[in-house]
């Protein structure tokens, strides 16, 4: 999408702080981080949100989820503990509509988050 804030990051047009990238994810650092550690993990095919996954998607957020782990051990957080967290729409948090996962850590999480 040719107004999608990830998808200008994905094709270079914007050039955000990488910590991670291969042939399907492109992970970054979060501009406004909410710990210590706050990485943003995005598939860098364009989709909106979770709702809008098809079965055909089930590898790609498995490889969010690969690469999220890939991206707290090289960070230094994977054996203390961090959080994993993907918005759903307006109400979930969601504010870029580009499906995409928050890596936090480096601090203790509280629950509920809230």
């Amino acid at each position: 999408m040719s107004d999608c804030l990830f998808c200008k990051m994905v094709t270079g047009e914007i050039a955000p702080d990488v910590v991670y990238e291969d042939d399907d994810v492109l992970a970054f650092r979060d501009i406004n981080p909410q710990a210590p550690t706050h990485v943003l993990i995005v598939p860098k095919r364009h989709i909106s949100t979770l709702n809008d996954l098809e079965p055909d998607d089930a590898r790609l957020i498995g490889q969010l989820s690969l690469a999220a782990a890939k991206v707290a051990a090289q960070e230094g957080v994977a054996d203390a503990g961090y959080r994993t967290l993907i918005n759903t729409n307006r109400e979930g948090g969601q504010v870029v509509f580009h499906i995409h996962m928050h890596l936090m850590g480096g601090r203790r999480m509280g629950w509920p988050p809230g």
